[in-house]
């Protein structure tokens, strides 16, 4: 709206003579109506009230005299216009938000290209009866002079809001004296470029340590370009006593604009620059101004900068060691950004000072070994026994199991680590993959968990921090996402500490190549996070940046970022080489010396520091490194160092755990149901709902026909019951995507919202239930959750996608950490995925949660049958994953409450039904839920999950009378059944295999005893190269093998053909394939080997 004000003014400027005030009445009108449609606030009243002032004066003076008014301050007068419509004093030039294009709009319009002071127009009378409107009401600067001429006369001519305010100009208050020969204009001009420095002086601060970036300076940090010339630096000026932080509210109202230009370039123009005035907050903008213009030069006292030297000396002398001992090793060392180690432990031991007591770190491989052997303490033994081939972990209490294991900058650990200050402060890097910034959401999954664990409810306790490169800053879309999340309700971590490693290129590609926006860090604008860059060579001012961002996060508990500006001193990794795509670059670099010597010569030439000095604290280090590298010849690595925490008594693949009753007691069963069905008195939900809860209510007063929702409500009801956690996210979840759950229920009336599972206790602790609608993200949402479960194995964390469909936009999160995280990092979890999924005519989109890439991804031996008696069985630990496809509620109850009952943790991933949830047939008796001998779902062991449900018709142990065994998974099945009793084929047998991975050879083998003449059918939904067939054809023929009874060959496929899209889009075609599948499946022929 502003840019479309000044955009006019070449047309006022340019028109005929005759017409032009015509054509400015016509502006302002357009203007007067853009504001009221735009903004029904304080845009509204300033046009009004401006062109109100036009017209007053047109009417007064005539046409002709407002035209010949115009003609000669027509552009100041509009700016004026601009300047003063929306606040109560000059002060509003400065607020947050405010373009900084305008400020140099409204200055070209004063002043014109020549950039010399112009005198402001001699001002035409006013009739008094004009000077009585209030400070908002002053809409021009002529209007403001004629203002003041009135107050000079006679001071109880103008409204009190002015006299207030031209007694403070003037001097006349007590806290500011005048100065004579300024004007407004002169005071408005030079608030102007205070603001210019404010908002663009990072663009002349001095960040890049090469010297290689061509920055153009601002013309709005040009004081030329305000009216102001030499002369004038020795004028004194007047600034006010304002409403905000800074060198403006330091009681100096009066400043030379020399000493007011050396605050601002002190304070924007270092060697770092802030980035803050995009942010809305008033408050927030006025607490770093302070910071930022009220800094002390040299802060740091001599004994603090021995120590920020000690930690330079080590983060510069480890990389060195490595270099010198595994030259030919990758190491992705942090050369070129030493002084990223100092400040890192200059902001732990400021966040503990603050009572920050644990920090959960992630970060690429850049620089990771550096990071775990000099902040996290990882032993450097161990490091450099990894440099040398290394052996594989072993540890007596968690078995010999040692997975694949991973390269050694890729792995986590965690320490309690001591403090300056003499505090101590658990830090935790979470291990990673070479996926960048794949595991930012991990990272905020799991500091959220810790809060929630700890009961931080004010976030003050547990912090998240997140190391990045440039490239992958502004790549990687996860990252938005992870930002994304920081201010969600159930989401929010209090504020992430983000430190970019700028090395200025992304493996060989140069910043133009790889980013449209002038800095890597612009994505976190979006969320009003404050930005410092600063020039990676000066230690102090890296170490000042981090200090400020930890005082950010712990005062504001919202994002903050930190770039540092450096260079990589050798390749993307030491063997590389750079000069190949950065000649220019890498002949600088080679010239260039390193921190640790630019900060001893610094220390050394103020007189802080002596050369011998500095050499006996190398020669310590040098010493230390030396031992430990002696010592880790013989090092022997445990299990434990691997990990970022210690689960106590929770077994590992290879320790065999007892399997345990899911069943609970009828009385507990009634009381959760009663619970999840019961209202509050006076609320008034939807009928619909309200209908949904009676008919749940019913279904556990008569125990009969319990559905999908209420058999998970029962679950999660009894989980808390036992003093579990219960977390459910997703897109939509609250609700369900297909209008099925309903945990939050809201009042029709009131707005108000209630959730059943937040009342099954009596005092239920706040969030020990937690159900929430996400963000539209899947790949954020889906690491945060894997972060959290990771935590603490005593809660039951889901995350259910939108669609199954839609569940591929987190890849990268199954195939690095979900599928693989134990094996290659020792790290369990017991997160739950709930992938909507089956065909039922919705299109290529909405049909498969592809089934047969989680089946792929499972790593159980479909060539050798495992021990599968029931006391030795070990086949499911020993397994990365659980893959189910259940067709009743009675079964996904199980398999919900078995993720807790047991003592090891897996990742358990579901098919979840999408017509089932409805389906008159799927249904279960509350008695298949409790643990009372005799009932339905009790067997010699007790009530729990059943890995296949056999076929539903009373068979003995052996049946040679059946032709065919239909082995199936999911909602096929119901189908099947259908057709079967259609046609009367009691001669068939069709048993559900509920749990696909790991293979229930055990059962298989049950049946196939069972049905000893029985042809043998899988048969699905899916196209023959997805869903489970390639998966479970191996298997089905090993079993069939170990009895005898055919091979490969022998197995049977009934389903949909072949093809590249996971289902038909047209709805006939989709119906005729579905028929025609299952009709296949019963015909009395024999089943052929061609695919329809």
């Amino acid at each position: 709206f502003r840019s479309l004000c000044i955009g006019f003014l070449p047309c006022c400027i340019s028109s005929p003579p005759k017409f032009r005030s015509l054509v400015c009445l016509v502006v302002f009108s357009v203007r007067c109506l853009i504001g009221w449609l735009w903004n029904m606030g304080w845009v509204k009243v300033a046009c009004a009230a401006s062109i109100a002032c036009r017209f007053r004066q047109a009417r007064a003076g005539g046409l002709r005299s407002f035209h010949r008014s115009f003609v000669a301050n027509g552009p100041f007068v509009l700016a004026g216009d601009v300047a003063l419509d929306g606040g109560r004093s000059l002060e509003w030039l400065l607020r947050p938000g405010l373009s900084c294009s305008w400020a140099f709009q409204v200055c070209r319009s004063l002043h014109g290209s020549g950039g010399k002071y112009q005198q402001a127009p001699v001002p035409r009378a006013v009739p008094l009866s004009r000077l009585t409107d209030t400070f908002l009401d002053g809409t021009s600067s002529v209007y403001l002079e004629e203002l003041q001429r009135a107050w000079e006369a006679n001071p109880a001519s103008v409204d009190e809001s002015w006299d207030n305010f031209f007694r403070n100009f003037t001097g006349q208050a007590a806290t500011s004296p005048g100065v004579s020969g300024q004007t407004i204009q002169e005071s408005m001009r030079l608030l102007l470029l205070v603001r210019a420095y404010q908002v663009n002086g990072h663009m002349k601060a001095q960040l890049d340590p090469l010297g290689l970036e061509e920055r153009k300076v601002p013309v709005e940090l040009d004081p030329a370009l305000y009216g102001f010339t030499e002369v004038d630096l020795d004028r004194e000026f007047f600034i006010g006593v304002w409403r905000m932080s800074g060198f403006l509210s330091e009681n100096r109202p009066v400043q030379t604009l020399r000493s007011i230009l050396e605050r601002l370039e002190q304070a924007y123009c270092g060697t770092i620059g802030y980035e803050y005035m995009h942010i809305s907050d008033r408050d927030k903008c006025n607490w770093l101004r302070d910071k930022i213009e009220t800094q002390v030069p040299d802060k740091y006292a001599p004994s603090r900068k021995a120590v920020i030297l000690d930690r330079l000396m080590w983060s510069t002398l480890f990389e060195n060691f490595l270099e010198q001992k595994w030259t030919a090793a990758k190491r992705f060392g942090l050369e070129g950004c030493e002084t990223f180690i100092p400040a890192m432990k200059e902001l732990i031991d400021r966040a503990a000072d603050l009572g920050v007591e644990n920090i959960v770190i992630g970060m690429p491989h850049r620089g990771r070994l550096n990071v775990l052997g000099n902040v996290v303490r990882k032993p450097l033994r161990h490091i450099f026994s990894e440099f040398s081939g290394g052996i594989k972990p072993v540890d007596s209490e968690t078995g010999t199991y040692a997975g694949s294991g991973d390269v050694k900058y890729h792995l986590g650990t965690s320490y309690d680590r001591p403090t300056r200050g003499g505090k101590r402060i658990h830090l935790s890097l979470v291990a990673n993959p070479s996926h960048l910034e794949a595991v930012d959401p991990v990272v905020v999954g799991k500091t959220r968990a810790k809060q929630y664990y700890s009961n931080d409810r004010k976030r003050e306790k547990n912090m998240a921090v997140l190391i990045h490169g440039d490239g992958s800053f502004a790549g990687q879309g996860v990252v938005y996402e992870t930002f994304h999340l920081s201010d969600l309700p159930n989401y929010t971590t209090g504020g992430t500490i983000h430190l970019v490693i700028n090395n200025q290129v992304a493996f060989t590609t140069d910043p133009k190549s790889s980013r449209s926006s002038p800095y890597c860090t612009d994505v976190a604008k979006a969320l009003n996070a404050p930005i410092f860059h600063v020039n990676g060579d000066d230690v102090e001012a890296v170490v000042h940046a981090c200090e400020l961002a930890i005082d950010w996060r712990c005062t504001f508990q919202s994002d903050v970022v930190v770039d540092i500006v450096c260079y990589r001193r050798f390749g993307h990794n030491e063997i590389d080489e750079p000069s190949f795509t950065q000649p220019k670059m890498y002949q600088i670099i080679k010239n260039h010396p390193p921190s640790l010597e630019i900060y001893e010569r610094q220390l050394m030439e103020m007189g802080q520091m002596t050369e011998e000095e500095a050499n006996k604290m190398r020669d310590k280090v040098m010493s230390i490194l030396n031992e430990e590298f002696i010592n880790s010849k013989d090092y022997v690595p445990q299990t434990r160092d691997w990990l970022a925490a210690y689960w106590a008594g929770f077994k590992g693949p290879e320790q065999r755990s007892r399997i345990r009753n899911t069943g609970v007691k009828p009385e507990i069963l009634k009381s959760v149901g009663k619970s999840i069905t019961l209202l509050p008195p006076g609320f008034t939900a939807h009928r619909s709902i309200k209908r949904t809860y009676e008919q749940r209510a019913q279904m556990i007063e008569t125990e009969h026909g319990v559905d999908w929702a209420t058999a998970e409500a029962l679950a999660f009801g009894t989980l808390l019951v036992e003093g579990n956690h219960v977390r459910l996210s997703g897109q939509d979840v609250e609700r369900g995507t297909f209008s099925h759950r309903h945990a939050v229920v809201h009042d029709q009336l009131s707005g108000e919202k209630y959730c059943p599972l937040d009342n099954v206790l009596m005092d239920q602790e706040n969030e020990m239930f937690t159900v929430s609608n996400s963000s539209l993200s899947e790949f954020g949402v889906l690491g945060f959750e894997v972060g959290y479960s990771m935590e603490n194995p005593n809660s039951l964390v889901c995350w259910e996608a939108q669609f199954g469909d839609f569940a591929n936009g987190a890849q990268v999160i199954f195939d690095q950490f979900l599928s693989s995280g134990e094996a290659k990092w020792l790290r369990q979890t017991g997160l739950v995925l709930l992938l909507p999924h089956g065909y039922d005519g919705q299109g290529p989109e909405h049909s498969s949660a592809r089934l047969e890439r989680f089946l792929q991804m499972s790593s159980d031996n479909p060539f050798s049958i495992p021990e599968m008696d029931p006391t030795l069985r070990t086949q499911i630990q020993e397994c990365n994953w659980q893959v189910v496809n259940i067709t009743t509620p009675a079964n996904y109850f199980h398999v919900l409450r078995r993720q807790i009952h047991r003592d090891f943790r897996k990742p358990l991933i579901v098919m979840s039904p999408k017509n089932l949830l409805r389906h008159h047939a799927c249904k279960s008796n509350l008695s298949e839920f409790d643990d009372v001998q005799g009932h339905p779902g009790f067997d010699k062991q007790g009530t729990r999950f059943k890995r296949l449900v056999k076929d539903q018709h009373e068979r003995s142990d052996r049946e040679e009378g059946v032709r065919r065994l239909i082995l199936c998974s999911g909602k096929v099945y119901y189908e099947l059944d259908e057709e079967r009793e259609r046609v009367k084929g009691h001669d068939v047998a069709i048993c559900r295999v509920e749990q696909l991975c790991p293979f229930p050879y055990d059962l298989v083998q049950r049946e196939l005893r069972r049905y000893p003449n029985a042809e043998i059918v899988w048969c699905q939904e899916e196209p023959m190269n997805m869903g489970a067939y390639s998966y479970v054809v191996l298997r089905l023929a090993t079993a069939m093998r170990s009895l005898s009874h055919g091979t490969f060959e022998d197995v049977k496929y009934v389903g949909r053909p072949p093809s590249a899209a996971t289902a038909t889009g047209f709805g006939s075609v989709h119906a005729r394939e579905q028929k025609e599948l299952v009709q296949k499946a019963l015909q009395p022929a024999p089943i052929s080997l061609k695919v329809f």
